[in-house]
């Protein structure tokens, strides 16, 4: 059964073990966890104001992530939404409760929209993120304080009001 729960540092080497591999050999992006700062310092990059991290747990191996960073005027911007292969797939549902939980923590803590970014070639979390009510947005759309990573491309918007 696979829990979700807020980041605490014991979760941190798995957070790691789950986010590079996939960036790095599925996607074949050329990124190091020495140009992700925001990994090496989790709480306090993410777990204030609004923000929040959260981890996918099985047996308690971290198998998923989520994060909302808070960029504010009430608008949260979603990261690092990883899922291992292991764990993917509606017979696991994964991916769809870590959003889940993170939208409802938005909701919660008051924040009117939830931005995201991602690349062209992340087709399968496209359609995830269109399904699940975002709508796809023109990266002039975004609020300035959103943080557009370089390998963005494709926007997205959840109105949470």
């Amino acid at each position: 059964m696979i829990q979700i729960q807020a980041y605490s540092p014991e979760h941190a080497a798995g957070v790691i073990d789950v986010i590079l591999p996939i960036q790095q050999q599925e996607f074949g992006i050329p990124i190091t966890l020495e140009g992700q700062p925001d990994l090496q310092d989790i709480a306090g990059f993410y777990q204030k104001g609004r923000g929040n991290f959260w981890v996918a747990l099985d047996e308690g191996r971290v198998v998923g992530t989520i994060s909302l960073l808070d960029i504010g005027n009430d608008q949260v911007a979603l990261r690092k939404m990883f899922v291992a292969a292991s764990h993917r797939g509606r017979e696991y549902g994964t991916a769809a409760r870590l959003l889940e939980g993170a939208i409802a923590w938005a909701r919660q803590q008051g924040v009117r929209q939830i931005y995201l970014g991602t690349t062209a070639k992340f087709l399968a979390a496209h359609r995830f993120y269109e399904k699940n009510g975002f709508r796809l947005i023109e990266k002039t759309e975004l609020p300035p304080a959103f943080p557009v990573m370089v390998v963005d491309t494709r926007f997205y918007a959840l109105d949470c009001a």
